[in-house]
């Protein structure tokens, strides 16, 4: 059963009285741990991002090819460390290079066969879990305070929330109900959500409760007696240090409010509105399909999202939770939870596919590196799932760094 918005406020505004004195909670300041296997899960999916966005715009392309002048300046706006033209170049089973027909000295790619059909596969399941679409973008929106969000920050996160390539034409007209275009009063085009949807508002965090053996303490939860617990994994040795745990015993014990709660009557300098940010980040990561985010594409809905200004010290202060990468000259949090020994705990479907995707492209580089040319599309099997963890160490190495705290939130990174 769906906990009912007005009822559910009252029982966190009971627990907020009951939990006023841990105002002033004590934090411990934490050193930063480099996690080394989610920072390779981060620099392998990177690579795997902007591969798929290279498949996208070639299959938009009304000439059904790229030219290398044409991509040329696109290498921050994939995020590659490398040209663009030397990253088309390592992938031969995905990308397909040929000479201009006109400028013989122009390389131009297109989608191989292989490519065409691990799109065509990305197809069929946008098409079969579209209410899966639906239901994710409109708890996006819901988490927002007007309910809005402009297009260009959903662009930048379409890969990250699996949303369907051109989904603002193709995806969303479909749904009248849930979505609309706006603008903003800045002039920006926005997508609002059109009705709110209450079967949508129970969380990650209470739906896993809710499902899980602790079935007396979500009761318990619901009736306001007690808060939710978020899951905790912590960096080698800190989760053993007393005041770590005293710490974290006291954040876990004040009221856990859902994000898509009215936050109007809560102290914005609180504990309490911290632990909802905590929440609400959290909430985020578990839409997305890998867990994980660039720390800019939240930056751009701060704001909606009631974030505080510095938010990136929740991630550096709750190391038991995310973790924050500096991998491939970006910040990317993960959600620590979502994996285990190097691989997703809950794979959705499309991300099955990008490791079938991953798959391709890693096949292609080392054939193409042994001399041996383009690999045939027979060679790879694209029936059976890639059960390889994209993380090749069986344990999650970490790693204390000196003076790295990311207490800076300021401006400059790429977006």
């Amino acid at each position: 059963m769906f906990v009912k918005t007005q009822s559910f406020f009252f029982s966190v505004q009971r627990l907020f009285h009951q939990h006023q004195q841990w105002r002033g909670i004590t934090k411990v300041r934490l050193k930063w741990v480099k996690n080394r296997g989610l920072d390779h899960i981060i620099d392998i999916e990177t690579d795997l991002k902007a591969a798929c966005l290279l498949k996208d715009a070639i299959k938009r392309s009304t000439t059904g090819f790229l030219t290398a002048k044409s991509v040329a300046d696109w290498q921050k706006l994939l995020g590659l460390t490398v040209p663009v033209l030397r990253f088309l170049r390592r992938y031969p089973t995905l990308f397909h290079e040929f000479p201009h027909a006109r400028y013989a000295s122009l390389p131009c790619f297109k989608l191989t066969d292989t490519a065409h059909l691990l799109d065509a596969q990305e197809e069929n399941i946008h098409q079969s879990r579209e209410a899966d679409t639906v239901e994710r973008l409109c708890r996006v929106l819901m988490m927002m305070r007007s309910r809005t969000a402009s297009l260009q920050s959903l662009h930048s996160l379409k890969f990250d929330l699996g949303l369907p390539d051109n989904y603002e034409k193709t995806f969303v007209p479909k749904y009248p109900d849930h979505f609309r275009f706006v603008k903003a009063s800045n002039g920006i085009p926005c997508l609002k959500l059109t009705k709110w949807r209450e079967e949508f508002t129970v969380s990650a965090l209470q739906g896993r409760n809710e499902t899980s053996g602790t079935g007396d303490e979500y009761r318990q939860f619901k009736r306001g007696e007690t808060s939710l617990a978020f899951q905790m994994n912590f960096p080698r040795g800190y989760g053993a240090q007393k005041k770590v745990r005293a710490w974290m015993e006291e954040f876990q014990k004040l009221p856990y409010i859902s994000p898509y709660e009215d936050t109007r009557n809560i102290d914005p300098d609180s504990e309490l509105m911290e632990k909802r940010a905590v929440g609400v980040l959290h909430e985020f990561l578990s839409l997305t399909i890998h867990k994980k985010t660039k720390r800019n594409y939240l930056r751009s809905m701060r704001e909606e999202l009631i974030l505080p200004q510095k938010f990136t010290r929740l991630f550096t202060r709750y190391p038991g939770i995310f973790y924050l990468s500096l991998k491939c000259k970006t910040t990317t949090v993960t959600l620590k939870e979502g994996y285990r020994r190097g691989k997703l705990v809950d794979p959705h479907p499309l991300a099955r596919l990008r490791d079938k995707f991953y798959h391709v492209m890693r096949t292609g580089f080392l054939y193409r590196g042994r001399g041996l040319g383009m690999v045939s599309p027979s060679v790879i099997s694209l029936d059976e799932p890639e059960n390889e963890p994209l993380d090749e160490g069986s344990e999650e190495e970490e790693e204390i760094v000196e003076g790295s705290d990311f207490e800076d939130d300021s401006e400059g990174e790429e977006e």
